[in-house]
């Protein structure tokens, strides 16, 4: 009777040591490629068509852990100043106080409070400033694909899709001739540290 105890003993040290020798996995962290990385919006105009813009400087980080999304974490900051819709005159206007007023408020800005894992990706929320205000936001990111370019370079990404409404920004102006919805396109690409 004792010696298949003590080969009990023997194989659940073994098992523990083997256990503890598997490699754990640890969070990687990323900085975001502008270069590689698009902030996209699209806004109703009159109702007949839309108008397309972008924010052409954006910075941030994030970090994902393979073994646990509630580890995970994303920060993006956007010049308001960065403003594009292919027309200066608009491109001034919105950048004035009856839209973003980027000299009052230069950043647009998100930093996640939760990320939990997804088919395909993460479903994120977290607080979105903009135009002074802070609202909670939640999406979800697909993508976390990995590639090396160039050579030494590795590097994750992630897109979405989401609507907000200027409205709740406290954007309220020219509501007769602008949509108070703005569908929001991101994709982005980090460089791991």
């Amino acid at each position: 009777m004792r010696k298949p105890l003590i080969g009990l003993a023997i194989a659940v040290v073994f098992a523990c040591l083997l256990g503890s020798a598997a490699p754990v996995v640890a969070a990687e962290n990323y900085m975001i490629d502008p270069v590689h990385s698009s902030f996209y919006f699209k806004i109703s105009h009159s109702g007949i068509s839309s108008v397309f813009g972008r924010f052409d400087d954006c910075s941030g980080d994030f970090t994902i852990d393979p073994d646990d999304p509630a580890k995970c974490s994303f920060k993006v900051s956007i010049k308001t100043e960065s403003i594009d819709t292919n027309n200066k005159q608009r491109d001034d206007h919105l950048r004035s106080p009856d839209f973003f007023n980027a000299k009052q408020f230069p950043t647009i800005s998100f930093k996640s409070t939760s990320v939990k894992s997804t088919s395909g990706g993460f479903q994120v929320t977290g607080d979105f400033t903009m135009h002074g205000v802070t609202k909670p936001i939640t999406f979800t990111l697909t993508g976390g694909k990995k590639a090396e370019f160039p050579k030494g370079a590795f590097r994750t990404g992630y897109s979405t899709e989401l609507t907000l409404k200027r409205s709740d920004f406290d954007m309220t102006k020219f509501a007769e001739a602008l949509g108070d919805e703005v569908t929001v396109a991101i994709s982005f690409q980090g460089v791991k540290k």
